[in-house]
């Protein structure tokens, strides 16, 4: 189900192909309309819903897992100025606009999973494909202890932070990976053996689903966290999921209620296994994409 400006489009559709005509025509017709996160819980107005949102993400965190998150971006801004990991400098940016937005992601995960993949979202296994600088792989680690959260990234420097960051925060439930997507995917102790795969700020969707879905379970879900306009960048991606054994799920409007604005969770469920030629080698997809 899509929410935009107040209106509802059913886009469900985990066995049939998804009409990216029709959805292209709803949500242009709303795109000057806010988008907004739709739970059931959420019944007051607009301004209501995002100070509701806002207190159930960071602020509905523990004590101690309000800490880690203050660990984690000290750490971030103190490598930062020795590695390219982000461009925000500033902690209050850091939160805003990495922090708030990979805990958005959080609710879409759990009731996808839950409604179409098994009957508990409490102890997932879960891979960030291409984590960088550990978004929002640790953040969601933090948040949800009870997943195991495998961060794939394939530069050094960039490994050698999260394991750093990792140690600090004292989180037992994450491990580091130094790989490349494609090796892992070909990989028979990875390989569909997720039940989550999630990506955040890596490709576009045609080349994020190779990379990701190879990963994915029979019966598990590909989450890609986009911007607020992704109908486009959705539509070329159509086939690339079909071949990777997945269908288009859910398009999630959510909101990071930062001034960067909203966020779009694509989200994809895996119906089949995928065929043993993909992913292909190391760079062909992304200069060949699907």
């Amino acid at each position: 189900m899509l929410l935009c400006g107040g209106r509802r489009f059913n886009i469900l559709a985990p066995t049939l192909p998804l009409s990216f005509e029709t959805f292209i025509k709803h949500l242009a017709a709303s795109k000057s309309s806010k988008l907004s996160l739709t739970t059931t819980s959420f019944t007051a107005s607009a301004s209501a819903n995002s100070k509701v949102f806002s207190s159930s993400c960071f602020e509905a965190l523990n004590s101690r897992q309000k800490e880690q998150v203050h660990i984690y971006i000290d750490s971030l801004l103190e490598w930062n100025q020795k590695m390219n990991l982000t461009a925000v400098k500033e902690e209050s940016e850091v939160m805003e606009r990495h922090v708030e937005d990979s805990l958005s992601i959080i609710e879409p995960i759990r009731t996808s999973y839950l409604s179409h993949c098994g009957p508990s979202s409490e102890n997932l296994n879960l891979v960030d494909v291409g984590s960088g600088a550990g978004l929002p792989g640790i953040i969601l680690a933090i948040a949800s202890p009870g997943w195991k959260v495998t961060l794939l990234e394939s530069m050094n420097k960039r490994c050698s932070f999260l394991e750093h960051v990792v140690s600090q925060i004292g989180l037992s439930n994450v491990q580091v990976e130094r790989e490349r997507a494609e090796k892992l995917g070909q990989d028979v102790s990875f390989r569909e053996s997720f039940d989550v795969a999630v990506a955040r700020a890596v490709a576009e969707m045609r080349i994020l689903a190779e990379y990701c879905l190879p990963l994915v379970r029979t019966g598990g879900i590909f989450v890609a966290s986009k911007g607020h306009d992704p109908q486009e960048e959705v539509h070329r991606a159509e086939r690339a999921i079909q071949l990777m054994g997945a269908s288009l799920l859910q398009i999630r409007c959510v909101d990071s209620h930062s001034r960067h604005g909203q966020r779009t969770a694509i989200i994809c469920l895996k119906g089949k296994p995928t065929p043993k030629k993909y992913p292909r080698d190391p760079g062909t997809p992304a200069k060949i994409p699907l």
